[in-house]
């Protein structure tokens, strides 16, 4: 039997249970040391008067069990925007209930809804359960391409080098 459960845009009564999520799936990746969000220092990202991020919950029994975040991008080639998936994560105890394909499968009718080009994501390359549900559902893993990112110090300095 399969657990119901509700997707719903993010909330900010809800800002205390993503960034639990977050520092779950932080966990789970083995990058728990990079976590510094906040409910407060995530607050005007999702929910300010220039909000740079969405996110969809998943609720079971009213309990919020899994999250999506995103944005938008762009695309210089197809001349339209992007819907960009940031992280997903659903609780251990809640995978194989649908949670996940169902979160995905919203924001892939976001995007259609808002005209977007592409829906992307990355996915770490080590997380072979991820990468085969993915392509599973049709999305295909770009082998090719590489992420690059610059941050901290690094930032701060970047742009007197």
């Amino acid at each position: 039997m399969t657990t119901p459960f509700t997707l719903r845009p993010a909330a900010p009564a809800d800002l205390p249970a993503i960034v639990g999520l977050i520092r779950e799936l932080a966990d789970f990746e083995h990058l728990s040391h990079l976590v510094v969000v906040t409910p407060e220092s995530l607050q005007p990202h999702l929910f300010g008067d220039k909000p740079a991020a969405e996110a969809v919950v998943a609720e079971v029994q009213g309990r919020v069990v899994a999250f999506a975040l995103f944005f938008t991008n762009f695309s210089t080639f197809l001349g339209r925007p992007g819907l960009y998936l940031e992280d997903l994560y659903v609780q251990p105890a809640h995978r194989g209930a649908g949670l996940g394909k169902a979160l995905l499968q919203h924001l892939g009718a976001l995007a259609v809804e808002r005209g977007c080009g592409r829906f992307e994501w990355s996915v770490l390359d080590w997380n072979e359960n991820a990468i085969r549900f993915y392509e599973k559902m049709g999305a295909t893993v770009m082998l090719d391409w590489r992420i690059c990112r610059v941050t901290g110090e690094a930032l701060a300095g970047f742009g007197r080098q």
